[in-house]
């Protein structure tokens, strides 16, 4: 979406009947502190995805199962469900 030039000027008319030239300042500053803050905790998951990513890709417990023949497959298949079963 484009916004030329008249349009631009209609939106900070509305705005400044809507808020008052006293007002626009905060405003723009809260929207601008909240955007840091949604930024900042985006970051966050994304490197705490992260990290939980390398924990489960190398994790030991259990054999990745892109490593293992059909027939290993098979008997983790078979030894979970029995697993499972107790």
């Amino acid at each position: 979406m484009n916004f030329g030039t008249t349009e631009i000027i209609l939106i900070v008319a509305v705005l400044f009947l809507l808020f008052g030239a006293t007002r626009l300042p905060q405003l723009a500053k809260s929207i601008g502190q909240s955007r840091k803050a949604f930024k900042d905790g985006m970051r966050e998951a994304e490197e705490e995805e992260k990290v939980e990513a390398a924990k489960i890709s190398t994790s030991t417990g259990a054999p990745q199962i892109n490593q293992m023949s059909d027939e290993a497959l098979a008997e983790e298949m078979r030894r979970r469900a029995e697993a499972k079963q107790i």
